[in-house]
């Protein structure tokens, strides 16, 4: 048996991922982990998938986890602050 179609190997990948994200926030391993925790719960629920689906149904819930962690966490509008001078200039 492969070792990328054991239920326990990705959901300690989420974690790794969860872990990282706190080290180096984004929002980026947040989504990998996001990913990594919906193939462990298939492989959980007994789906027997080939590599290449796991790997997609990754790539799909990681992507779809950080775009809705960026509309719900991201800058929100109008909260950039810019300048118009530069404080050196008299």
């Amino acid at each position: 048996m492969a070792l990328v179609s054991l239920w326990w190997v990705w959901a300690a990948a989420a974690l790794v991922f969860a872990i990282l994200e706190v080290l180096l926030p984004g929002y980026i391993l947040l989504g990998f982990a996001a990913g990594a925790a919906g193939v462990a719960i298939l492989l959980g629920i007994g789906a027997a998938l080939p590599m290449s689906s796991l790997l997609l149904v990754f790539a799909v819930v990681s992507l779809v986890a950080w775009i809705a962690m960026r509309k719900a966490f991201g800058l929100q509008a109008g909260s950039v602050k810019t300048f118009d001078h530069d404080i050196n200039d008299t």
